[in-house]
């Protein structure tokens, strides 16, 4: 997909903010869990995925996005998306959780199978607009992102990376992380270069994410 020129999301006009809010403002709902890549729903509708590390905030970051506190399920055991699930907004787009990485509690075989499942998915996706990586702010990128942002140039699939937590730093140790990880994307093929931050806690960044969603979709 051809890219526009990147949008820093202080420079996002009124009106896309406002038919963004409205956009995730209607109807969100869980569609269905696949556990294999057959199971994959045969839609023409665009999507966007969010893939990150586990406890990064995946269901929380969903669940601001749509003004719903339980669409996705959020859980503080690591590791509890194992399967990639869909839900729909608006009857519109579709919005994807990836199976998170880096979790410990699963044997070699199922955290491979899960990876596997999620390199599928981005691979056989034409309809797919986005990935967004979460990355937990309070750490920044790790040895662990690469793998993922690896399978994502791979695999030829813009993507963005979006800080989750911005709440829990201070607002000048939150510069110094978004300065640190667009350098850390700089050379990667895919990787968009505008670092979003967001809190689910307090909204920080939701609306930009909700604005950024519409524009790559063409909504």
């Amino acid at each position: 997909m051809t890219e526009d020129a990147p949008q820093s999301p202080d420079t996002i006009d009124a009106e896309t903010l406002e038919r963004a809010r409205v956009l995730f403002a209607r109807p969100a709902s869980f569609v269905m869990g696949a556990a294999k890549i057959v199971q994959l729903p045969d839609t023409s509708l665009p999507e966007v995925t969010f893939a990150g590390r586990s406890n990064v905030g995946k269901s929380s970051l969903i669940n601001a996005l749509v003004g719903q506190k339980h669409l996705a399920r959020a859980s503080n055991e690591p590791g509890r998306t194992r399967e990639v699930n869909f839900f729909l907004v608006n009857d519109a787009l579709h919005l994807v959780d990836l199976p998170g990485y880096g979790w410990a509690k699963a044997s070699k075989t199922e955290v491979k199978k899960f990876q596997n499942l999620g390199r599928d998915y981005l691979r056989g996706r034409p309809n797919l607009h986005r990935a967004y990586l979460l990355i937990d702010a309070r750490h920044g990128l790790k040895a662990v992102d690469a793998e993922p942002m690896d399978a994502l140039d791979g695999a030829a699939v813009s993507y963005q990376i979006v800080l989750t937590k911005a709440d829990k730093i201070k607002p000048a140790e939150l510069e110094k992380v978004k300065a640190a990880t667009a350098e850390g994307i700089r050379k990667r093929p895919a990787a968009h270069p505008v670092v979003l931050a967001t809190s689910s806690e307090t909204g920080l960044g939701i609306p930009e994410l909700r604005a950024e969603i519409l524009r790559v979709c063409g909504l």
